[in-house]
């Protein structure tokens, strides 16, 4: 057996066990079975819990539980960092084991909505991490070894990570402080679980204020409307961003429309320039891939962006003529 082979093998042996482990002993992560364990560690525990939820993170068990508990244990501020600290270095593990170790194994998971992940972070870096981690739209644990298939950098992922995990951190963490103070009758109780009740509030909200800020500045058509303008003399350009398998696909694609990938949109970038200061349409099998181009654009500096509301599946959910000819 080669040796890098002998390394995945290797490397999946020891997440199997871990997993096994993991869950035979998932009791373990409560508060008190927690607080007896690092009690006995002393003045070591802080790196001590570091430690168990970095291999956690890797090991895919759930990080809330060991935010609370760390709450409960350290104090609020403290624990959301022990907490954030083991996380972001547990999810830079399992970022380094999918790029070096594991990367055949992952991506042949990484279908579906992971495949759209991976291509978000090829088309935006570190600007996508920050929103998944700021908008769980993908399994947490799953999401740190998908990231690791793409070409972001460390520094950047890990960094990204850190910043934007920091307030549902605070939010748990406070959360977990303040179940503790009501259980001893401490002075100030109410007032600390009315906070963290606060802080799960805005982390809840947190996904429609990133999802306005990202769309902010972007124009949307309707089906209806773009068929109108195609009709007109000074028709709009039209960029479809999906593969090109789908560009033939099923779904077809509307006639006259040309096809730049959204992961080869940057090298296209001067060929589009003419349409600079002119209406550009984003067409893809929804609208996720073509919100994606919109913000690469106007970073160019394209001024008149516009994506197709529903995409090709609206366009032909309503009838409109479409075509399978393929294009560039």
């Amino acid at each position: 057996m080669k040796p890098g082979n002998a390394a995945r093998v290797g490397l999946a042996l020891v997440l199997a066990a871990g997993l096994v482990l993991g869950y035979a002993n998932r009791t373990a992560l409560s508060a008190d079975a927690l607080s007896a364990w690092l009690a006995e560690v002393g003045a070591w525990a802080p790196l001590a819990f570091i430690a168990l939820y970095a291999a956690a993170t890797v090991m895919f068990l759930p990080g809330s539980v060991l935010t609370l508990a760390a709450g409960a244990l350290f104090g609020a501020v403290p624990g959301a960092l022990y907490s954030l600290t083991g996380a972001t270095l547990g999810a830079t593990l399992a970022f380094l084991v999918a790029r070096y170790l594991a990367a055949d194994w992952v991506a042949r998971r990484a279908g579906g909505r992971l495949k759209q992940l991976i291509e978000g972070v090829e088309a935006e870096g570190w600007r996508f991490v920050a929103f998944v981690r700021l908008v769980p739209l993908f399994p947490f644990n799953l999401v740190n070894y998908a990231l690791g298939l793409t070409r972001i950098p460390l520094f950047a992922y890990a960094a990204a990570s850190f910043v934007c995990m920091f307030p549902g951190a605070l939010a748990y963490a406070w959360l977990g402080h303040a179940g503790r103070e009501s259980l001893t009758g401490e002075a100030g109780a109410i007032r600390n679980a009315l906070f963290a009740l606060a802080l799960l509030a805005l982390v809840a909200f947190l996904p429609r204020l990133v999802r306005q800020y990202r769309q902010a500045g972007i124009r949307w058509i309707d089906s209806g409307s773009l068929k109108g303008s195609l009709e007109q003399s000074d028709r709009p350009l039209l960029v479809d961003v999906r593969t090109a398998d789908d560009f033939v696909g099923p779904l077809g694609h509307i006639p006259g429309a040309r096809n730049i990938p959204l992961e080869e949109l940057s090298a296209h970038l001067a060929q589009l320039e003419p349409s600079k200061q002119h209406p550009l349409m984003l067409i893809c099998r929804t609208q996720k891939r073509s919100l994606t181009a919109a913000h690469q654009l106007k970073q160019a500096g394209f001024t008149d962006v516009w994506i197709l509301r529903g995409g090709m599946e609206q366009w032909n959910k309503e009838g409109y003529a479409i075509a399978r000819e393929s294009g560039l």
